[in-house]
């Protein structure tokens, strides 16, 4: 270990070889990425400009749309970037790239478990969610989520990078991923950021469990309404909600569990590629397709774009 240097660059694992193939997963994870940002600013401005829609649901979800953007920015351009001119990324960039993936992950999985608590109240108690839910109250909720969030991450980042890391430069990844970063960090780093880990688990097994009760509590609550189109309306409402939070805790349980050995492998990429890309791709969609509001307030929209273009 003495005659190892500071690692002030790390080297990042090729898509491919072949140039040709490099081009073509560039050219597609770009496609993704503008489609991403696309959706989730179209999502944002039609609920910024629709009154309709300015409730706490539709509060949390231009947050989450937000995050989304943000989530998929960490690690997508730097990608591309990186596939086309060297496949390289900075000591800092990659301090960077760790810590805002701490927290913008984190931070979709405390709205996700918020928004949660959000439908529980307006279907399980309807006539106390105007004072439970009330504007200021929605806005402290999301301001401790952010806060909570980027000092989880201040605190995780700080642990993996508080000694230089001088093992090796190679992450087997095509980004900085947590698992492949720890890989080559030393044994007493990795055993004080274990134990931070571990704590930060309970924290994701107490969100799932708020989770899981919440959508015990509202189907419980749905399946007892006498009326069927009452019921219809309470599923298409949760149903977006509890998609995404499907997908999202899949995805990451995937990356979880996933490899993380010092070799890449398809399955690897694979896997990284649907934890951090997947989510905010699908996030809009998901709702555009299954929220009756949604869809209407876009149509408005476009209303009022046409005559002013013609």
């Amino acid at each position: 270990m003495d005659n190892l240097t500071k690692v002030t660059e790390f080297l990042l694992t090729e898509f491919s070889d072949i140039w040709e193939l490099q081009i073509l997963y560039a050219g597609l994870f770009l496609l993704i990425y503008l489609v991403t940002l696309l959706g989730n600013l179209l999502f944002m401005m039609v609920i910024t400009l629709d009154q309709c829609l300015h409730t706490p649901m539709y509060f949390f979800l231009k947050n989450l749309s937000f995050l989304d953007l943000c989530y998929i920015s960490v690690t997508v351009p730097k990608s591309i970037h990186s596939s086309l001119v060297h496949n390289s990324i900075s000591y800092l960039g990659c301090v960077g790239q760790v810590y805002f993936f701490f927290a913008f992950a984190s931070a979709e999985l405390a709205f996700l478990t918020v928004m949660s608590y959000d439908h529980y109240v307006a279907i399980c108690q309807p006539l106390q969610y105007g004072a439970m839910m009330t504007s200021g109250k929605c806005h402290q909720m999301a301001a401790i989520a952010w806060l909570i969030c980027f000092s989880y991450a201040a605190v995780h980042t700080g642990n993996m990078f508080w000694e230089p890391i001088s093992r090796s430069n190679r992450i087997h990844q095509f980004f900085c991923d947590i698992p492949h970063v720890l890989a080559l960090v030393s044994c007493e780093i990795f055993s004080v950021e274990f134990v931070t880990l571990a704590l930060s688990s309970c924290l994701v097994m107490g969100c799932f469990v708020l989770m899981i009760i919440s959508y015990y509590q509202i189907f419980s609550t749905v399946c007892r309404i006498p009326s069927v189109e009452s019921r219809a309306k309470a599923f298409s409402t949760c149903s977006p909600q509890l998609i995404v939070t499907v997908l999202f805790l899949t995805t990451g349980l995937f990356a979880a569990l996933g490899p993380s050995d010092k070799t890449s492998s398809i399955q690897d990429l694979v896997i990284a590629t649907a934890y951090t890309v997947l989510p905010p791709f699908l996030n809009p969609i998901i709702y555009s397709l299954r929220n009756k509001k949604i869809k209407a307030s876009m149509w408005r929209l476009f209303g009022k774009i046409y005559p002013l273009q013609k």
